[in-house]
């Protein structure tokens, strides 16, 4: 059962222009990713996908894009599942808030020319274009209907700081649904693109939970990389820039734990994203962290194992011509894992980010964070409170910290 295996693993609205139809015909035009998500495993208790006494269940799920165009597709993803994954039918509109969308903008979403389509373990699957014109900084809603089906192992983003909702059978085409229930995950989702001009492209902010939006508010698209995406679009110089937030909570440069490593799914989460031409690079301090735990370390390394790692990251990037600028790691003392040690590390690591000639910039989310009066501490009006994450106010003053300038080269 759907509900009973959420729960079993997981303890606004700008005006746009949208223009619904059928799929329209491939071309030559120039795609560019505006929202993405990093998908990971999660085992599912029951081994199903549906609810009691239905066909199977609607998912509706959320997305706040970053730039716009006249025509779009969805990319869905089956890379963590140990079964094939059969969408039955699919659907993109303007949200209208809540479950509910806006009357008129529906389009159905075609593979192949089919309304269906089954994707095989390990891989994913891109919808065909849809003529869909929207508006830079829409919130868009996405509807698939999943049959009852083995679903061993999902899919999923599994912080999505937005609320998605799910009802039994198909009801895709609904203008909102009936007593839905609510959940916090991408599942199955993994990106949108529009068609641009051939000077558009995409930023990829990569990294953990501070890039991922922790302890931002809920539905209010308030993480850093929303904070920049919406700056770019203010400015006329980077208003053709979409921004892919490619952040998981509790990542790791050389040691999977919630998603496998940073250095494992670089190719996946940064390469192979569309029309991908930079990368913010903000990942380390939760090896830092379980590394000197002063409770309980583990998985033991040194900055110098972890600037070996960033410079992996950075080499790879390189080789596909996207440049590449790291962001200091912000403060953390006081957390739960932090330590002195890891207190020194985390300088070293930032050291190393201010100077290196590996990277083509830096981002210096430290500089801007930490309280002057007492070092490696967040200021008090940025702290979440856990002092380890930003609260908005402090992913507010990241966001707008970031030079623009750098995007222009």
């Amino acid at each position: 059962m759907l509900i009973k295996a959420r729960i079993s693993f997981l303890l606004l609205l700008p005006l746009c222009v949208v223009t619904p139809t059928n799929a329209v015909a491939a071309s030559p035009d120039h795609w560019v990713g505006t929202w993405a998500a990093s998908p990971m495993a999660a085992k599912n208790s029951d081994g199903k996908f549906g609810a009691p006494g239905t066909d199977g269940t609607t998912l509706r799920e959320i997305v706040h894009i970053s730039i716009g165009g006249p025509a779009i597709r969805v990319i869905l993803t089956n890379e963590f599942g140990l079964d094939p994954l059969t969408i039955s039918a699919a659907q993109i509109a303007l949200s209208s808030g809540a479950s509910s969308i806006t009357p008129g903008t529906a389009t159905a979403l075609t593979f192949g020319g089919k309304p269906t389509i089954v994707i095989p373990p390990g891989a994913l699957a891109v919808s065909d274009p849809a003529a869909f014109k929207v508006a830079p900084a829409s919130n868009l809603a996405v509807s698939l209907f999943l049959p009852d089906q083995p679903v061993n192992q999902l899919t999923f983003h599994p912080f999505a700081d937005q609320t998605n909702y799910l009802v039994p059978g198909n009801v895709v085409t609904a203008g909102s649904l009936d007593t839905p229930t609510p959940f916090f995950t991408w599942d199955f989702l993994k990106g949108i693109d529009v068609t641009a001009d051939n000077k558009a492209a995409s930023i990829v902010t990569f990294g953990d939970s501070i890039t991922d939006g922790a302890h931002s508010t809920r539905d209010a698209n308030s993480r850093w990389p929303d904070i920049l995406a919406r700056r770019l679009q203010a400015d006329k110089k980077t208003a053709n820039l979409g921004v892919l937030n490619q952040g998981i909570g509790g990542n790791r440069i050389l040691h999977d734990t919630t998603g496998p490593s940073a250095l494992a799914r670089f190719d996946r989460d940064v390469i192979a994203q569309t029309g991908v031409k930079y990368l913010v690079i903000m990942e380390s301090i939760n090896d830092i962290g379980h590394a000197t735990d002063p409770n309980k370390p583990y998985d033991v390394v040194t900055a110098d194992d972890l600037i070996a790692g960033l410079s992996q990251l950075a080499t790879r990037a390189h080789t596909h011509g996207i440049k590449v600028y790291g962001a200091t790691l912000t403060p953390f003392v006081g957390a739960k894992y932090q330590s002195p040690a890891g207190e020194e590390m985390r300088q070293a690591i930032n050291k190393w980010i201010r100077t290196t000639n590996q990277l083509d910039g830096i981002i210096d989310f430290d500089k801007v964070t930490t309280d002057p009066t007492h070092p490696g501490m967040f200021l008090p009006l940025d702290d979440s409170g856990d002092h380890l994450h930003p609260g908005d106010a402090g992913y507010k003053a990241m966001g707008e910290s970031i030079d623009l300038n750098l995007f222009t080269r």
